[in-house]
């Protein structure tokens, strides 16, 4: 019995030293080096919560003549809720989802729809970036005067319906 585990052990070393001595597989790309660093937006003030709830308005009046029932966030440069509004008839599971999607194009400075895109490519990594990152479509960075000031997330359709009715209100912030 002695020798089975002297032979085992001899063995478990000698499949240890070879994969030791294996050259490092290379490194898959992790995006490319660019020159510049992507969607680098500086932060500014947040908004006030007057300019979140007129963007709640823009939004609902598009939601409305849709005819789509939305839950509806926006929030500052931190990703933290400033005004929120749930439609009638909106789905429960889409409050948190909308502020998630504001908060994720808030924190990382652009349209949830690139995490979507990322993901669908099959860059798994991105649900390993922030535990509630949504990689959806539907949020998007609210950019005054070339600074990023909060984020508007829409949620309870599709992501293009989503993505459809927020784009109508940060598209008003200039």
């Amino acid at each position: 019995m002695q020798n089975l585990v002297q032979i085992a052990c001899v063995a478990c070393l000698a499949i240890a030293t070879a994969a030791a001595a294996q050259p490092p597989a290379s490194q898959p790309s992790a995006g490319g080096t660019p020159d510049k660093i992507p969607f680098d937006i500086p932060y500014g003030t947040a908004i006030g919560v007057d300019a979140a709830k007129k963007l709640l308005s823009i939004a609902e009046a598009e939601a409305k003549r849709r005819d789509w029932k939305m839950n509806i966030a926006v929030v500052d440069p931190n990703g933290d809720l400033l005004a929120f509004e749930r439609m009638d008839g909106a789905q429960y599971a889409s409050i948190e989802v909308s502020q998630r999607k504001a908060s994720t194009s808030a924190r990382f400075r652009r349209e949830t729809r690139v995490f979507y895109n990322q993901f669908e490519a099959g860059h798994a990594y991105i649900g390993t970036l922030e535990p509630g990152l949504v990689a959806s479509p539907g949020g998007f960075p609210l950019i005054e005067g070339g600074k990023v000031v909060g984020a508007i997330g829409c949620s309870g359709g599709t992501g293009d319906q989503d993505a459809a009715v927020c784009k109508v209100a940060a598209d008003t912030i200039k």
